[in-house]
């Protein structure tokens, strides 16, 4: 028998007896540990490095903390994987003799490039060696550029670290000053270092006369300009170390 169609005097069932339609609630989306990296990128990036916390990550994905602790062991974990993220998805390129200087220029380039996607990076980087089984590839990479260019296996050994440590160091000082700049209402960087130029011109040229004769250089390039002359600085270094008969020719 058909159901009685509309018009012809079915009685409709009544409203209170009609069952109510339930809400479908969003389907949860399972909790990982690249879930909870993205998290505490977040937090990071939002209250930076003194205020990144458990209690924070677990709050930016809407779970308890206990939750967290299903995946990773704790604080020092979840810093540890932020910092093996950096090195995703990069790879150095075979060893090049006659082009090992620019081949390290580009290692410190996207370094840089990558430690400045989040607030505090640095901060993180500066705690953590790179010798864990996920980074040690890369450590191997840039030992193999450093011994076929031809330097000492002493300097080939502490290049690495020399380059590690004036990455994180540059990059935390970008921060640094990006920091204060923002404290000082200042608008744009030339607004800044014309303060401080104005500043140093100011002193007494007796007491400080070379201060005074370099203040317009002091802070006058860009960050990229002072990152390029320093890169080109150490590698200067690096390769005086390399004896005359074992300098790759150059391109």
């Amino acid at each position: 028998m058909s159901d009685p169609a509309p018009g012809d005097g079915a009685v409709p069932p009544p409203p209170w007896e009609r069952s109510p339609r339930r809400r479908a609630s969003p389907a949860r989306v399972p909790l990982t540990r690249e879930r909870i990296v993205e998290a505490a990128y977040v937090v990071l990036d939002r209250e930076g490095y003194d205020g990144l916390s458990m209690r924070q990550v677990a709050a930016e994905l809407g779970v308890a903390v206990s939750g967290l602790y299903a995946h990773v062991a704790g604080k020092d974990e979840v810093l540890r994987l932020m910092y093996e993220r950096l090195f995703e998805g990069h790879e150095l390129p075979p060893p090049d003799p006659a082009n090992w200087q620019e081949q390290v220029k580009d290692f410190a380039r996207e370094g840089r490039r990558r430690l400045l996607l989040h607030r505090d990076m640095a901060k993180i980087s500066m705690t953590h060696v790179p010798f864990t089984p996920e980074l040690l590839v890369h450590v191997e990479s840039l030992l193999a550029i450093f011994r076929v260019a031809g330097l000492p296996d002493t300097v080939a050994a502490a290049a690495g670290d020399v380059l590690s440590t004036f990455m994180d160091g540059f990059v935390h000082e970008e921060s640094m000053w990006d920091e204060r700049r923002r404290d000082s209402k200042a608008e744009t960087w030339e607004e800044m270092r014309a303060t401080i130029k104005g500043y140093f011109d100011a002193l007494p040229h007796e007491r400080f006369p070379n201060i005074v004769a370099l203040s317009g250089k002091l802070f006058d390039e860009s960050n990229d300009a002072r990152f390029e002359l320093a890169l080109d600085i150490i590698l200067r270094g690096l390769a005086s170390y390399i004896p005359p008969g074992d300098a790759p020719p150059s391109r």
